[in-house]
């Protein structure tokens, strides 16, 4: 295991009753500012650093609503589970999971209550969307979002794929590899999105599940806007049948990708268990990724490992990471990590505990 210091992400009383700071699920850093996002809304949170706080701490939390930006498939205040971020360009992205979701058992429910619970799958639309919103500079100086602006006289709006037909998972139904595992809830070594990396023009998503006899897999989509409505996102077609994504089939020890952070032209993957474990959770490289142009197989010494991180039993689950901008005293660079179902010792007022491990 790594060892790790920690960072206070404090957040604001409307984000902590809907427990957003207990379900984080992604995190990217831009300058002073961390985008966050919880798995259980559909909203994307900016936090700020405080310079004041010598041990290291965010805060100034304010929420952005993603129905206030794009037109959602659900209602507005239903979750979007959001599982990854990213930033490039002038845009920031937002991915839902894409998952179906099966019923808990708990503690309360008798034998046959419980028996029904297992039986029970939804399908939440807000899962199934890719968001993409444009990042302008606030008069404070922080990055905000806007749904639409026109800079140097190129205008840029906020646009989402999804809706029946063009949604990710319609797109896969007929895939040899992952069409078969859309009708199978997350937890159960189905379809679910838990990582997004930005690169240029690229943008790669990480799969939870399903692992494939020990195999993780990472779709890779090239997004633009439908011609007639620049509120809405297409995929080219880049596969080598003429399909609208490409497969890179990931050897990461049998485990799932659970998130996605860019470092050049290498991308760094959290993985963890696809089914309903707690670990083991580790840090990969997969080196030269932005120069892939085709499906392939990464294996040997395209990926490594880096780190092993800690994990609980039934909570404290690594969910997010990203590169922190700065470096520490001896030069290195500096990961941070959140994490979902926080251990009782994360938990500290209006905030969490956030851990920051080393890089390199």
């Amino acid at each position: 295991m790594t060892d790790a210091d920690t960072v206070r992400l404090r957040f604001g009383s409307d984000a902590r009753d809907a427990g957003t700071h207990t379900n984080l699920s992604a995190v990217r850093a831009e300058g002073s500012c961390l985008w966050v996002a919880g798995d259980e809304t559909a909203t994307l949170e900016r936090l700020v650093a405080d310079s004041s706080s010598p041990a290291g701490s965010y805060g100034a939390h304010r929420s952005f609503a993603l129905a206030d930006y794009v037109d959602l498939p659900g209602p507005a205040g239903d979750e979007a589970d959001i599982e990854g971020i990213g930033r490039a360009g002038a845009y920031l992205w937002a991915v839902g999971s894409h998952s179906l979701k099966r019923k808990k058992i708990k503690a309360k429910h008798a034998d046959a209550k419980a028996v029904k619970q297992l039986a029970k799958v939804e399908d939440e639309p807000n899962r199934r969307v890719v968001v993409r919103i444009p990042v302008v500079t606030d008069d404070d100086g922080l990055p905000s979002l806007v749904r639409e602006v026109t800079t140097d006289g190129e205008p840029r709006t906020a646009a989402v794929l999804s809706g029946a037909g063009t949604s990710l998972t319609d797109l896969l139904a007929d895939d040899d590899h992952l069409g078969p595992f859309i009708a199978i809830p997350s937890k159960d070594n189905g379809f679910d999105l838990e990582g997004v990396a930005a690169l240029n023009e690229r943008l790669y998503l990480g799969l939870r599940g399903p692992v494939l006899r020990g195999w993780a897999v990472v779709l890779e989509v090239h997004p633009y806007v439908d011609d007639d409505d620049p509120y809405v996102l297409r995929l080219r077609k880049i596969g080598p049948d003429k399909e609208p994504y490409r497969k890179h089939f990931l050897d990461l020890d049998g485990l799932g990708v659970r998130d996605l952070c860019p470092d050049g032209d290498d991308l760094l993957v959290l993985s963890g268990p696809s089914m309903d474990l707690d670990g083991p959770v580790r840090v990969h490289r997969w080196h030269d990724a932005a120069d892939s142009d085709a499906s392939e197989v990464v294996r040997g010494d395209e990926i490594s490992r880096l780190l092993e991180l800690p994990y609980g039993e039934g909570d404290d689950h690594p969910e997010g990471l990203c590169l922190l901008g700065d470096v520490d005293v001896d030069g290195g660079r500096r990961l941070l990590v959140v994490y979902d179902s926080p251990a009782e010792h994360r938990l500290d007022g209006d905030g969490i505990l956030a851990d920051v491990v080393q890089l390199d």
